[in-house]
């Protein structure tokens, strides 16, 4: 079968950041002593000799001769020196290999714990810090090391190994050599003092180093280098487009916290890589336990529940971690029905695969088909099921084991006699002075009550001990269990059948409540960052609201630094120098750091990446109570999910600014392009006219009339002044839009400006007749008497170039309401459009049939717009009078007239 498009991109773009990052080679083993150091030495030897840069970073050589023999003549990196509890220590410089840059590096032991005090917990991720920086690293590793065959070689061994490596740096191959040994030979160097000291030699091969161990060892060993070769030519072939070879479905992998969490995420792992499918780890939360925000409200019972949970709570933690260490994802899915969770969980990620633990010995259960496997199997038959055996899986037997662990929470006792006792005493009080003959109703109630506030198993312990006292003081003969009459028979059984019914339906009814409680904590922490960051219109917004609603939700201190900014200030100025290289390096690889990781763990913030895109745009860093030993998943997933809005927030910023910058420049453009195309014909055409006439009085002054020199005369002074009528107006929308324009407001009548402004306009325009409406009630006006005037003359002019010929230009005055006054201009002109009214305001906008042509700059009504506005005041454009022409309407607040000896 072809791979499909998208297969084939992701495994290009997977192939393309293998080569922009370092490759890494690994060099694995079965066990200790089989000759990794020496094997890569000796490769390292080879490619030296080539004259490739290769540096040793470490290389433990453990007092073996022939080691030590290989590392001679290889350029090596001084290791950095620690000191942990007075006691000396050395570790490989992982920046000052980081500033050499070798091409190759050596670091032996992947699997190795840094000393404390040292940037990572692990040396693997020192690698992974190699590898981003672009540096090829050559290393070590034992099979038992693999994070996934941890459960394999404890099965195999007896051994738990402690130190182990994700199989996702494995993701990062370039190439993986198997240095294998047979048995008996490793057997005869353990014997000859190669591999250990002769007292641990005698202790390792009656234990680990067994022949049918490293048997095992050595075939577990080749079965991973032959999955990763199958994997590399897996994803070979699909980058290349080639047939033949199909990824795999989903895969779901189902844990439930009751033990065995970890073995099943392994177990699920190994499954998915087998067949090169991602996979996904879910647990269904029902809400049988309480969530970490409702312990600070939780009293007496509740509070032992909650801690009956935690032990649950923290193998899920673990567990999680494990899959994200692994490469898988994780998930938190709220409902009351385990098995159509699964489904839909399964047809959520459109998965063929369910891999769970096997369930526990429930005969009833199993007569009516109720557990989880049956109901698996009736509901989900398109989808595979694989059923993992645990090693713990025969221990759990009983129900109250799989409930609340191996016995009632602390608590949970006095509640079940309290109810049994306050039932015995009210039915007694009912039965004698109510007269009630049924009480069965009231033990009933008393279950209920205890259901509701506690488990299923002590809801039905308190319906058994309900049961008896109801048989044993109300049911004749009294003070015995036996029933002598069939009706009372009856009436017990069917007490109890319903006290175990209603039990269970208050049980499961909380249970909901509480995951439904959890579920909404969530979203109403979602819903509030959304809602704050919508409001966000900047970078400073976005960071601001962001760590407000981190603070409040996760109850702990909150620091967001998104490019260069960071807040609040306060905070960013508590981080000390172990903080802020924390922030920094999680900024610059995109994973996080601080408390709660193994990366700078001695800080005591926690950081996570903000991610926009396929980068890393920022930081977010919190700080919980020193209390707070560990993070509950619901607040680590809240912590993440919020960051990711975050990013996605200040993603949005950015883009919106690019936008307005981008919109900005386009303005500009226009307008650059439009005082071109202005001065280019509205400033040359005067000057033609005036050097033209000047040519001609220049060549033929002597030989002309007096009359024709004066008209060549007046032609020049009529284009100049036109000219610098052009000019003017330039430098006022200058000082407009420079906000240079400082007002000498005085007083003055609003005759005299339409007067002033009608003469200069007679005087550029003979032929133009203006008539002047003021009416008598139009008092003073305090304004800057020249830019105002100016202001009047540029909408007369603009009008009297459209007025047909012989029509006048009609200005008319009244008083407005609110203690203004309006003069509006009007002319007989064409009009303009409705839809370009507005338009005509804006700079070098011109239209062919408005009040504006071609022939001017498109400045006069922008300028008057421009001086309007600094007096406060506003400009229109209207139909014309009878619905011909256009009118220009200016209002201008009229003030507080002065006395009259103080009038100008």
């Amino acid at each position: 079968m072809v791979p499909e498009k998208s297969d084939q991109a992701d495994a290009l773009i997977g192939e393309l950041q293998r080569q922009a990052a370092g490759r890494l080679t690994v060099f694995l083993g079965a066990a200790p002593g089989v000759g990794k150091t020496y094997a890569m030495l000796a490769r390292a030897r080879e490619l030296h000799r080539q004259g490739q840069d290769i540096v040793i970073g470490v290389v433990e050589t453990h007092g073996r001769s022939e080691t030590q023999a290989m590392v001679e003549g290889l350029p090596q990196q001084p290791r950095r020196a620690l000191e942990h509890q007075g006691r000396p220590l050395q570790e490989m410089d992982l920046d000052g290999l980081l500033a050499r840059r070798p091409a190759i590096t050596l670091v032996d032991e992947l699997a190795h714990r840094n000393a404390p005090g040292s940037r990572h917990e692990r040396r693997w991720q020192d690698v992974e810090e190699l590898l981003d920086a672009g540096i090829d690293v050559y290393t070590t590793v034992n099979v038992q090391h693999l994070e996934s065959l941890n459960d394999v070689v404890h099965q195999i061994t007896g051994v738990r190994v402690s130190e182990t490596v994700p199989d996702a740096v494995f993701e990062r191959l370039r190439d993986i050599r198997l240095v294998d040994l047979p048995a008996r030979e490793l057997i005869e160097r353990l014997n000859q003092g190669k591999v250990y000291l002769p007292e641990q030699a005698a202790q390792a091969l009656q234990a680990f180093f067994s022949p049918s161990n490293l048997t095992a060892l050595r075939e577990l060993a080749m079965q991973t280098v032959a999955d990763h070769v199958d994997a590399d030519l897996r994803e070979s072939r699909t980058a290349r487009g080639l047939a033949g070879i199909a990824l795999q479905c989903h895969v779901v992998i189902a844990i439930d916290g009751m033990g065995s969490s970890e073995y099943l995420v392994r177990a699920g792992a190994r499954i998915a890589d087998q067949r090169g499918a991602p996979w996904t780890v879910v647990t269904v939360d029902t809400g049988a336990a309480l969530h970490a925000d409702d312990l600070e409200h939780a009293g007496g019972s509740r509070r032992t529940h909650a801690r009956a949970g935690q032990k649950r709570q923290r193998e899920l933690d673990q567990a999680f971690a494990l899959a994200r260490s692994l490469g898988g994802g994780t998930e938190v899915i709220y409902g009351s029905d385990v098995a159509q969770a699964l489904l839909d969980a399964a047809a959520a990620r459109g998965a063929r695969s369910i891999v769970i633990g096997r369930t526990r010995e429930r005969p009833i259960a199993r007569m009516f088909n109720r557990t989880l496997t049956q109901r698996l199997l009736a509901r989900g038959a398109r989808y595979e099921l694989t059923l993992v055996s645990t090693p713990q899986a025969s221990q759990r037997t009983s129900h109250l084991h799989d409930l609340a662990g191996e016995r009632l929470a602390r608590g949970e006792p006095a509640i079940i006699a309290l109810a049994t006792l306050g039932a015995v005493a009210a039915a007694s009080v009912a039965e004698r002075f109510l007269g009630l003959e049924d009480l069965s109703i009231v033990f009933l109630v008393a279950v209920l009550l205890v259901a509701s506030r506690t488990r299923m198993t002590a809801a039905v312990i308190t319906a058994a001990l309900c049961f008896l006292a109801y048989d044993f003081l109300f049911i004749e003969p009294r003070f015995s269990l036996v029933i002598s009459a069939p009706r009372g028979v009856a009436t017990v059984l069917l007490f109890m059948a319903g006290a175990l019914i209603a039990g269970r339906l208050a049980s499961r009814l909380r249970q909901q409540v509480v995951s439904l409680h959890a579920a909404n904590a969530h979203a109403t922490a979602m819903q509030g960052l959304a809602r704050e960051l919508s409001k966000a219109a900047d970078l400073g917004q976005v960071i601001g609201a962001s760590a407000s609603v981190l603070q409040h939700s996760l109850g702990a201190q909150a620091w967001v630094r998104i490019g260069e900014d960071s807040g609040p200030a306060v905070v960013t100025a508590e981080l000390d120098e172990k903080d802020v290289a924390a922030a920094q390096w999680t900024a610059r690889h995109g994973q996080p750091s601080g408390r709660y990781t193994d990366t700078l763990s001695h800080s005591a913030w926690w950081f996570l990446p903000v991610r926009a895109g396929e980068g890393t745009v920022g930081v977010v860093g919190l700080r919980f109570a020193v209390a707070t030993a560990r993070l509950s998943f619901e607040q680590r997933r809240l912590a993440e999910s919020m960051t990711e809005d975050i990013g996605q927030a200040a993603l949005r910023t950015r883009l919106v600014s690019e936008l307005e910058i981008a919109r900005v420049a386009g303005e500009t453009e226009r307008l650059r392009s439009a005082l071109l195309s202005s001065v280019s014909h509205d400033l040359r055409s005067p000057l033609a006219s005036m050097i033209g006439a000047a040519d001609s009085l220049a060549r033929y002054g002597g030989d002309m009339s007096g009359e024709d020199r004066a008209s060549l005369l007046e032609t020049i002074r009529v284009e100049g002044e036109r000219l610098d009528r052009y000019i003017q107006n330039l430098l006022d929308m200058t000082r407009l839009g420079q906000q240079g324009l400082t007002l000498a407001r005085d007083w003055i009548g609003v005759d005299e400006l339409v007067g002033s402004a009608a003469r200069r306009l007679q005087r550029y325009e003979p032929a133009v007749a203006v008539q002047a409406d003021i009416a008598p009630d139009v008092g003073l006006l305090h304004v800057h008497p020249a830019l105002i005037e100016q202001a009047l003359f540029n909408v007369m002019e603009n009008a009297a170039k459209f007025s047909p010929p012989g029509a006048p230009v009609t200005v008319q005055a009244r008083a407005g309401e609110g203690r203004t006054v309006q003069i509006v201009v009007s002319d007989s002109g064409p009009g303009i459009p409705p839809d370009e009214r507005r338009r005509i305001f804006d700079m070098f906008y011109s239209v062919e049939r408005g009040d504006r042509g071609k022939q001017g700059t498109g400045l006069g009504l922008a300028i008057v717009q421009g001086i309007v506005g600094a007096h406060m005041g506003s400009i229109e454009a209207l139909p014309g009078p009878h619905g011909q022409g256009t009118s220009i309407r200016i209002v201008l607040p009229a003030g507080e007239a002065p006395a009259p000896e103080s009038r100008p």
